[in-house]
């Protein structure tokens, strides 16, 4: 086969995930420099910085560090859901998807998933109420929480305005339902936006919001809600074996990651450059809102193999091809990896 044949030499483009970014020597100077404590014992003094810093971005009361973002949005459903609990999240979220069934099997939640009524990854307000209904028999599931994802990975990086988010607040709210937001790539929605972070936090309960993908640290990402939560939430963190010692090493990455919100943009950029210049070439992809493009091909895995022959890196998702652009990838790599997609007429 083609892809079989034609090898490259050159460097790959790596446009599989904004996860692959390697600290600069910025970032790698402030993790040597950090001052550091046992943050189990007594919390560490730049793990402290780090979650007032994103506490008071986030518009919460407090904030804690955690290793992952799956493990920040677990926290958050094992504290809100009573086991057999259901729980409402957009079609494709990546808390029902990509989360390897942790809400099932360790926070005890069935989840529901609620169809884009109201445009890519996004479900309306009426979605929501038309899930509620009431007070449910003894014998039927009882719906609790409503899981919202912003930006929707799933769906293209795909941004939920401030105005449908509120409405899907108060929707939640109106049933009796606690609210948490999976804010992985929540700085791109800001970032696309124009909005400060806490915008996009309105009428939540809890929050998650990852320093490791488009922010560039190596590990970690945080958890945010009242102070009672995150006290709950620390001892949970402990119980999945995330409790870390001289974290200041990595908090002092996402401190430095936090001065960076702005370049962001820079990637929305880039990812909208590489979608045009694969339209130019015939390709049949989505529009870009942030730093993910998506695009539809007859054979995934092909073309995947094809890519990487010439050195491009994507993956597969959703059916389609995705690309992420990200700070470690620049204009001229976009351009390159262009360059080479169209020489071997992909």
């Amino acid at each position: 086969m083609w892809c079989d044949l034609f090898v490259t030499n050159t460097a790959p483009i790596d446009l599989r995930s904004d996860t692959v970014t390697r600290p600069d020597e910025q970032m790698s100077a402030a993790m040597a420099a950090a001052e550091v404590g046992d943050d189990v014992l007594d919390h560490d003094p730049t793990m402290r910085a780090l979650e007032e810093r994103v506490a008071q971005l986030l518009g919460t009361a407090a904030a804690l560090w955690v290793p992952s973002g799956t493990m920040g949005n677990l926290i958050a459903l094992m504290l809100h859901l009573k086991r057999g609990d259901r729980f409402l999240a957009p079609r494709g979220a990546h808390v029902l998807n990509h989360e390897l069934g942790s809400a099932a099997w360790l926070a005890g939640g069935m989840p529901e998933p609620l169809d884009w009524s109201a445009g890519p990854g996004r479900p309306t307000a009426e979605a929501v109420r038309a899930q509620l209904g009431g007070a449910a028999a003894y014998d039927m599931l009882h719906t609790t929480l409503l899981c919202l994802e912003n930006t929707h990975n799933g769906a293209g990086g795909a941004v939920v305005p401030p105005d449908e988010h509120v409405m899907l607040a108060a929707a939640a709210r109106e049933g009796g339902l606690k609210v948490h937001l999976d804010g992985a790539r929540l700085w791109n929605a800001s970032v696309a936006l124009g909005v400060p972070p806490a915008a996009l936090t309105v009428g939540v309960d809890t929050v998650q919001a990852c320093l490791s993908k488009g922010l560039g640290a190596p590990v970690g990402s945080v958890v945010a809600g009242s102070e009672e939560f995150i006290g709950e939430a620390r001892r949970v963190r402990k119980m999945l074996g995330g409790g870390v010692r001289q974290g200041g090493v990595l908090a002092a990455a996402g401190l430095v990651a936090l001065d960076r919100l702005d370049a962001l943009a820079e990637d929305h950029d880039n990812a909208r450059a590489l979608a045009d210049g694969l339209t130019e070439l015939g390709w049949d992809v989505t529009p870009p809102q942030t730093n993910i493009v998506l695009a539809a091909v007859p054979d995934v895995q092909l073309t995947l193999r094809r890519l990487q022959a010439i050195g491009v890196r994507a993956v597969p998702m959703s059916g389609q091809v995705r690309f992420v652009t990200h700070r470690d990838v620049s204009k001229t790599d976009i351009e390159e990896a262009l360059r080479r997609i169209g020489g071997a007429r992909l």
